[in-house]
């Protein structure tokens, strides 16, 4: 277990992202998704992260639903505000959001203070708790000066409160997380996609100022939202079609690691862990399988000499950390 900056949060090296289990780009059956919270839980998984935003709430209930009858205490719970959700008569789907749900509600941009307590509540209604450990700003890229200026006093205060013990904002870029790390006291950013090993933008400065400040980060889009876990022409990245540059350098990462006798899965859930500032990397199975296969890919060493020739080959920056042999993952 790591602790969230200087707060009393504790999250488990992996966790579990619950976009998958709402409905994330294709529809998961309710019994499927509490398999995969199950089984996250059996592989010693205690760190789970959600957000309105995934399935329109779906994410949340379902989320709740499976983590109803476990002991609170022994689990840390996130989830984020920024979008609230209104009910609409519109019909028809939210594809269109990457949600394979009904369009029963449509999302509001608010990071008012008002809006951040407003959702926050809706949230644990869902979620079907009293609290949550974590909250985090959703994406604020084109609301930054609302989110300094109204969201971020106002998670201070639910902080001070003790209504969360945890705090932070969480985003697909490292400029503005970079920002929220210099300028205010966040215990903890989630950086989705931004350090991989295909993208090590978070190593320029969102990682040594983190490292700097004290303040925890979490890894989320390890695998590139799928180039990474399986290279091949229909592949993803970033959840668009991979361009072709990509894909050819995933596939040679592949074939390093297949030299090496390791999976290029295992090697990029390692990479992002061994730097100092990570305290956890989240993934998002939407099946047990999944799940099982995660944890057993990030317990699986990696061997120094991968790590190397991928540094022979200036496929990976000579200043980035990687793990040490005979260390655990986290």
């Amino acid at each position: 277990m790591s602790r969230l900056g200087n707060s009393g949060v504790e999250v488990s090296e992996l966790a579990f992202g619950a976009a998958g289990i709402g409905n994330l780009f294709t529809a998961v059956e309710d019994e499927q998704a509490y398999a995969s919270v199950d089984a996250a839980w059996s592989v010693g998984i205690r760190y789970f992260d959600t957000a309105p935003h995934y399935g329109i709430g779906l994410s949340e209930r379902r989320l709740g639903a499976a983590l109803r009858d476990r002991p609170r205490a022994d689990f840390t719970l996130s989830t984020k505000v920024g979008r609230r959700l209104e009910p609409t008569g519109a019909g028809g789907d939210d594809l269109a959001n990457g949600f394979a749900v009904p369009a029963t509600h449509h999302r509001v941009w608010d990071f008012s203070a008002d809006g951040v307590r407003r959702s926050l509540d809706a949230s644990l209604e869902r979620l079907g708790v009293d609290r949550v450990d974590v909250v985090y700003l959703h994406d604020p890229d084109d609301h930054a000066e609302q989110a300094f200026r109204e969201a971020y006093p106002a998670l201070e205060q639910l902080r001070s409160e003790g209504v969360v013990g945890a705090i932070g904002a969480g985003m697909n870029q490292t400029e503005l997380l970079t920002r929220f790390v210099r300028e205010t006291d966040v215990d903890v950013v989630l950086c989705a996609g931004r350090y991989t090993l295909l993208d090590h933008e978070a190593l320029t400065d969102l990682l040594p100022a983190a490292q700097e400040r004290g303040t925890s980060v979490v890894i989320g889009g390890a695998f590139n939202s799928g180039l990474l876990a399986d290279p091949r022409p229909d592949a993803t990245y970033n959840y668009a079609a991979a361009p072709a540059e990509l894909l050819e350098r995933a596939l040679r990462l592949k074939a390093v690691a297949e030299r090496h006798g390791t999976t290029l899965r295992a090697a990029a859930l390692a990479f992002p862990a061994a730097h100092p500032a990570v305290a956890s990397i989240l993934v998002g199975p939407r099946s047990s399988h999944e799940v099982r296969d995660c944890a057993e890919q990030f317990a699986a060493p990696v061997p120094a000499g991968f790590w190397q020739e991928l540094r022979d080959a200036k496929l990976l920056p000579e200043d980035a950390p990687v793990p040490v042999p005979g260390e655990d993952p986290s």
